[in-house]
Order: structure tokens, then C-alpha cells, then sequence
């Protein structure tokens, strides 16, 4: 079993009681349904912490995940520090890994400052990113690809037990999307943009796009995340159904999508 769960999914800025990009992935462990499963929280957009404690602790994360460092895909960083460093989840004490791009822990050092000896590394072991970098935990197996933004983003292409989820991330049209989206089950790709702004570098997609990337790689269902609060969730899925004629959706919070097992 491998299992996606979307804690946030608004681009740019959070719509009232929603949450910018997050999401909760989880693999069973020895290829059974029972007991904690590994869980990896991919991008901390703001609210999505809040979100994550509906499903659980923060000392059962096996790994943070963070694509980049805009607010909208990492500002609960700081607050799941604090979380971890004052809460009172057991066993306490607990030090997550985190991965992310180059620098992300000075960024978020300053911080998670509270004027007495206290460190980032306290609650959070500190990794960074390259292209191409595989990483496991027990059944789950974790690709990172660069995308292109307007800063180092890397997508994720998560894999276990034959099947597999990839995570666009933020980007414009390139290599790397058909990297992560070759033959995925699930391809979760960002579409913030509903029409290529004239002139404008792309490092967002539009629906159309996420549309066409997913059907040249064969991805097996396509879910529009990273739409902006004001966008129409029903145009996007038409602009994308334009290109795409495979299973489509658009993420909303609570949105659950598993594959093997046991619902």
C-alpha cells in the first residue's frame, strides 16, 4: 500500500479555512496493512500542520520533505520545530530528518530562534537535496527531481510495493516533469497558472499543460494541486481534460488517494 493525503493544496495563499501545499505519504511496511505505516510529510505550506495532527504525531514522521523555500511550501517548518521541541508527543525528544534544498536549514534557523540555547538540530536532522538522490525508509523509496522554478525545487517520485506516486512540485513545462510522471499511477501536478501569461517565464503549469505531460508519460490519474484560491477547480479539470483523457481530480484537503490494500 501506498497512500496520499492531501493536507493543503492552495497556490500562492490560503482560501478561508484552507491550507497552502502539504501532503502526508505513507507506505505500508513489509508489504502489510498492519501497524504504523512509514509516513513522510511532503512540503509544510502554512496550516498543513494542523492538518498532519488529524493523522498523526509529528514524532511518527519517518521524514520531512520540502521542495523549496516559498512560504506558501514551507512556513509550518518553523511551528513543526517548535512542535516537535515543546509538545508533548511521546517518545519525546524526537529528531525528525528534513530534506530540502540547498540552505533551508539557515533559512529556517533564524526562525526557530527562542533567545536560550536551543538549535535547529535539536528536533530536526538536517539533509539537503541534489537531482537524482534516491532515499528509503523500509518499503518506501524516494526520488528527487529538479524542476524548473525561480529557485532550487525538487519534486518527489515516491515508490513502493510496484506502485508509485510522483509530486510535481512548483515548475514550468521541462524535462523533469516526464522524469517524475513516467508511467506514475498517480501523478500529483501543480497548475497555477490557468493560461501561460504572455511573455511571462514559466516556471508554473496550467491545467492544459499538467494535462499533456500526464498523457505523454502514461500516468495512470492525474489531481491538479497549487491552484490559486480565486481559480475555477471545474475550467481547470476542463482545460486539462483537453489533453488528458485518463481518470482526473483536483486536490482538496482530506482528499485520500491509495493505491494497494486495504481503503
Amino acid at each position: 500500500m501506498i497512500r496520499l493525503t492531501v493536507l493543503g493544496s492552495c497556490g500562492t495563499y490560503p482560501a478561508p479555512g484552507r491550507a497552502c501545499s502539504g501532503y502526508l505519504l505513507e507506505a505500508a511496511r513489509d508489504g502489510g496493512c498492519t501497524g504504523r505505516p512509514v509516513r513522510v510529510w511532503v512540503d509544510t505550506g502554512g496550516g498543513t500542520l494542523s492538518n498532519l495532527l488529524r493523522y498523526t504525531p509529528p514524532t511518527e514522521l519517518d521524514a520531512i520533505w520540502v521542495s523549496h523555500l516559498h512560504v506558501d511550501h514551507c512556513s509550518d517548518l518553523p511551528l513543526a520545530w517548535y512542535t516537535l521541541r515543546y509538545g508533548d508527543f511521546e517518545p519525546a525528544g524526537t529528531r525528525v530528518p528534513v530534506f530540502g534544498p540547498a540552505g533551508w536549514a539557515d533559512h529556517v534557523r533564524g526562525l526557530v530562534s527562542t533567545g536560550t540555547s536551543s538549535e535547529l538540530e535539536d528536533s530536526f536532522e538536517v539533509h539537503e537535496l541534489a537531482d537524482g538522490e534516491r532515499l528509503r525508509f523500509g518499503p518506501l523509496a524516494l526520488t528527487a527531481v529538479a524542476t524548473v522554478h525561480s529557485l532550487e525545487t525538487y519534486g518527489v517520485r515516491a515508490e513502493a510495493g510496484g506502485r508509485t506516486i510522483a509530486y510535481s512540485a512548483d515548475s514550468g513545462p521541462c524535462d523533469g516533469l516526464g522524469r517524475l510522471a513516467d508511467a506514475a499511477d498517480l501523478f500529483v501536478c501543480e497548475a497555477a497558472w490557468a493560461e501561460q501569461p504572455s511573455g511571462a517565464e514559466p516556471f508554473h503549469m496550467t491545467p492544459a499543460g499538467a494535462g499533456r505531460f500526464a498523457d505523454e508519460a502514461g500516468a495512470g490519474r492525474l489531481v491538479l494541486t497549487h491552484l490559486r484560491p480565486h481559480d475555477d477547480p471545474e475550467a481547470a479539470v476542463a482545460r486539462a481534460r483537453d489533453a488528458y483523457g485518463g481518470d482526473l481530480d483536483v486536490a482538496v484537503e482530506g482528499n485520500v488517494y491509495q493505491l494497494g490494500g486495504t481503503p
